[in-house]
């Protein structure tokens, strides 16, 4: 199985690929970890592809992330996509929570970068707030455009729109050790 996460910042993508990993004893790749370097210095963009290609190239792998400009090389081989399609408000305020519990337990974000969210970042223009804000929309738009563009016909998408139907969803893969949407 190679599987990519997907949605809106501070979604769960992380948090549902580690425990798909768990279940299906899978690895598990951070696309953020590929990405960001110490003091939030991001990789280039030639540099994230051959990260991204080495992480991948192996029998079976689980991948949380966006980062469009990867999409072809995450999807060349994937099996299957599981889209976290969440409201705006449930999708804002996750956001939100997060960030303020990053802030309060200054919690490194990638190992050996030294990168924290910080009360200044927060109100900042690279705000993950405000980032969730100004791309949530544009994020269902594009997922929903690549769904039933069908120019991925090799890859299974599974759409999942509240945190409900992802629990129900995990708890069926962990039951049967496989993909099984309703």
């Amino acid at each position: 199985m190679k599987i990519n996460v997907l949605g809106t910042s501070s979604s769960g993508k992380s948090t549902v690929s580690k425990k798909l990993s768990e279940i299906l004893s899978i690895p598990y790749v951070e696309m953020a970890v590929l990405f960001w370097g110490p003091n939030w210095e991001p990789t280039t963009f030639r540099e994230l592809c051959e990260k991204l290609r080495l992480a991948l190239n192996v029998d079976s792998w689980i991948l949380d992330g966006n980062y469009t400009r990867t999409t072809p090389i995450k999807w060349e081989n994937a099996t299957t996509v599981i889209w976290l399609d969440f409201s705006f408000i449930r999708s804002l305020l996750q956001s939100l929570k997060r960030a303020i519990e990053r802030i309060i337990d200054r919690e490194e974000l990638w190992p050996g970068t030294g990168n924290i969210e910080t009360l200044g970042g927060l109100f900042s223009k690279d705000s993950i707030v405000l980032y969730t804000i100004k791309t949530h929309r544009r994020v269902r738009k594009k997922y929903e455009t690549y769904i039933e563009s069908n120019y991925y016909p090799n890859i299974q998408f599974i759409r999942l729109r509240s945190p409900k139907q992802v629990k129900s969803f995990l708890v069926r893969v962990k039951k049967n050790k496989k993909l099984i949407i309703d």
